[in-house]
């Protein structure tokens, strides 16, 4: 039996609530960048977009809604297709050490991303 310990959320309902969240987030991220580049825009001009705190903040807030969303969906493929019966007697050893691989990629990731964006 797949525990909700292992899930972000405490429930499928806030599990379903911080996906759609961290989609619009990530959607108005993603569309403020292409209005950007399709004005065309040069290194120097680049860099002082970046500079700005409101700039910041948001790419702080695509990077966490982007680890947030990530790990909900990896966490219901691991637990919807990696259990014992579909993957034998190490099931949930192999669903455990995939949530486990999932959750340090994701924080280095955004480990790597604050750093990048505060360095």
């Amino acid at each position: 039996m797949v525990r909700s310990v292992t899930s972000f959320g405490r429930s499928g309902l806030s599990d379903w609530l911080v996906q759609r969240v961290s989609g619009v987030i990530l959607l108005a991220y993603f569309i403020c960048i292409g209005c950007t580049l399709m004005g065309g825009v040069d290194y120097m001009s680049w860099k002082a977009s970046f500079e700005s705190t409101g700039m910041r903040v948001f790419t702080l807030l695509a990077i966490l809604s982007l680890a947030a969303h990530a790990w909900i969906g990896m966490w219901a493929v691991s637990t919807d297709y990696m259990t014992e019966r579909m993957m034998g007697k190490n099931g949930n050893f192999i669903r455990v050490a995939f949530q486990i691989a999932c959750s340090l990629v994701i924080f280095v990731y955004v480990i790597w991303g604050v750093q990048i964006l505060w360095g």
